[in-house]
């Protein structure tokens, strides 16, 4: 058994990954088991990590510290570089209707944490070291602390106080933003509203049928009304004398034609004045069978799985004036969007065709509808976005007053990057779709990962540091710091902002710079409203803290 015993002690590759993947099977063997419906989830990998961490001297199981570092690193950017790359295309129209709210809702809680930490100071509870050490634990942010080390070292103030301080103080950081959410989330769902301010559904396409019953715009063709009339619209069937129609832009609409048109909640009031009547019958259910509707027109979904039209606009395929079809909607990542020119299409997209059964086979060859050109991710783009994020996070931002340039380092970078390259790859011609499996999988992938490793971390000084005098009261004041703000903020933006606990978690998550909770909201709840919204706030509340443990050292020795 001597030869068993070398495999999990001798500092190894091999060793590492023995100590890891166990740790890993572990915690996500027990993540599928709910006390009273409640699990923690991935976060149980973090609690083996500790565990094996704390026992590592007695059993021999340290891992090498470059090992230790890689692993964690790596697993790290994985996780947030893939989250960005899922929510990249959703992630514009969210930040442009609610992101600057949602940044400025991550102040808040940077700003009551920050506050109450100052008041620890100035009161004379804790000194300014010890302070920062526990304010970087309790909001769980590693860069943050760095760079107060380094300034404090440049100032020849000791930091060792600040680095213990982290390490006793972290553990309980990552755990407190979900303690938090655990105890609010009744109260939070039960009070959060029917529809949530700047509801995506707003931007997702509807389908309305309209009789044509204004004089003004009879005897003009769609040309002319969709030039003249600034709201967006795809006219999808017209009915005239009994007969259906496939309108197209030189069609001349008649009194009394009924026209279906694909457009977005906003707009129906103003098209309903501009036709003339809106009938009442519901289009948006999900058991109409379109191909019953028409006797000679055939409604199908087109799957785009062939790279050369990634990246087109939609205008540009002339589909209309080639085979006499109409594209009426386009479903992206769980959205319905109206199929407007302008609109850019990607890899993964679903176009809605309506035509003729020959056409429609002409453009399924022209799509692909290909399934199985999908199930392999692009590995390209995945290698080759982490490592422009990496320079990305490595870029110093030199700001005046501050003798250390601030970076967006190894977990910014790569989340700025995944956004960047799932919201605008297309238009590089840049395949960015992920089977929704294979995304999931190398997220948690890089979250276990990340969580063994930084249990690992934290667990081998474990023992040693609570032991200390002040260690007690160092995880009293830093579990306050992370769950007092986390839950006034939670009751602002639900109560007051109108937000859904789903977008008022992630952005909770987001601002604590904490994966772990993020990982257990997304266990707990549907879509990808969290991630989304933690996506967003991630980078400026990072980059806002790591600014601001600086600062504080600064004014404070000036």
């Amino acid at each position: 058994m001597n030869w068993l015993l070398d495999l999990v002690s001798t500092h190894t590759a091999i060793q590492a990954v023995v100590v890891i993947c166990l740790i890993c099977a572990l915690g996500l063997s027990l993540a599928k088991i709910k006390v009273r419906g409640v699990s923690l989830g991935i976060t149980y990998v973090f609690f083996f990590g500790i565990l094996f961490g704390a026992l590592g001297n007695h059993w021999g199981l340290e891992l090498d510290d470059q090992m230790l570092r890689y692993a964690e690193s790596f697993g790290l950017i994985l996780f947030v570089y893939i989250l960005g790359l899922q929510v990249g295309p959703g992630f514009v129209s969210a930040f442009r209707k609610g992101g600057a709210e949602l940044n400025l809702l991550s102040m808040g809680v940077v700003l009551i944490g920050t506050l109450m930490a100052l008041s620890l100071v100035w009161t004379g509870v804790l000194p300014i070291d010890e302070m920062i050490g526990v304010l970087c634990g309790a909001t769980t942010n590693t860069p943050a602390l760095g760079a107060a080390q380094q300034t404090l070292e440049q100032l020849g103030e000791p930091s060792a106080r600040a680095a213990l301080g982290t390490a006793i103080t972290y553990p309980l950081g990552m755990l407190g933003v979900i303690l938090a959410l655990m105890v609010m989330r009744s109260f939070l769902v039960r009070h959060q509203p029917v529809k949530e301010t700047g509801d995506s559904n707003e931007e997702e396409a509807f389908i309305a049928t309209f009789r044509i019953a204004n004089p003004a715009i009879v005897g003009h063709n769609l040309m002319e009304i969709a030039t003249l009339n600034e709201n967006h619209f795809v006219a999808s069937r017209l009915w005239r004398d009994g007969k259906v129609l496939l309108p197209n832009a030189d069609t001349t609409l008649q009194e009394g034609d009924r026209l279906m048109v694909i457009t977005q909640q906003r707009y129906l009031d103003h098209l309903t004045i501009y036709f003339g009547q809106r009938e009442e019958e519901d289009w948006n259910r999900n058991d109409i069978d379109w191909n019953a509707i028409d006797a000679h027109l055939i409604s199908q979904r087109i799957l785009i799985t062939r790279s050369e039209i990634n990246g087109r606009t939609l205008a540009s395929l002339h589909l209309r004036t080639r085979f006499g079809v109409n594209v009426s909607r386009v479903q992206r990542a769980g959205m319905k969007l109206v199929a407007t020119n302008d609109l850019r299409l990607r890899m993964g997209d679903r176009l809605t065709v309506i035509g003729e059964k020959e056409s429609l086979a002409q453009v399924t060859e022209i799509l692909g509808n290909k399934v199985r050109s999908l199930e392999e991710p692009n590995m390209v783009t995945i290698f080759l976005g982490i490592v422009l994020g990496l320079i990305l996070g490595a870029i110093p931002v030199v700001i005046p007053g501050i003798s250390i340039p601030v970076r967006l380092g190894l977990a910014g970078g790569p989340i700025v990057m995944g956004l960047i390259i799932g919201a605008y790859g297309p238009r590089i011609h840049m395949v960015a779709y992920t089977t929704t499996s294979a995304s999931l999988m190398l997220r948690s992938l890089g979250l276990s990962m990340y969580l063994a490793c930084l249990g690992l971390d934290a667990g081998r000084d474990f023992v040693s540091t609570i032991k200390q005098p002040s260690a007690l009261a160092w995880i009293g004041w830093g579990f306050l710091l992370t769950i007092v703000p986390v839950m006034i903020m939670a009751l602002i933006c639900v109560l007051l902002r109108r937000k859904s606990f789903a977008t008022t978690a992630g952005m909770l998550c987001g601002a604590m710079a904490n994966p772990i909770a993020l990982g257990y909201i997304n266990d707990t709840v549907e879509g990808d409203k969290p991630s989304v919204s933690y996506a967003t706030v991630y980078p400026l509340a990072m980059f806002v803290r790591v600014i601001i443990a600086q600062l504080i050292v600064l004014f404070w020795f000036a």
